[in-house]
């Protein structure tokens, strides 16, 4: 699928320079910042899933030790 992305003309001259230092096309850092950025926050939602479900599980314990 095709998009267009919009970037302010700082946004774009940061873009290209960076691409410029890597050896790579603006578009092919776009897409591994966009990876990046997916995969973190992906991360960032199994942890937070993963810290919920040990509250839950280990709340009346957590009670206890905080009387």
């Amino acid at each position: 699928m095709a998009m267009t992305l919009r970037l302010t003309d700082r946004e774009t001259e940061s873009l290209r320079k960076q691409a410029e230092a890597e050896g790579r096309s603006m578009q092919q850092v776009a897409k591994a910042a966009i990876e990046e950025y997916v995969a973190r926050r992906s991360a960032d939602d199994q942890i937070r899933q993963a810290t919920e479900e040990s509250v839950r599980t280990w709340a009346p314990l957590l009670r206890r030790l905080g009387e």
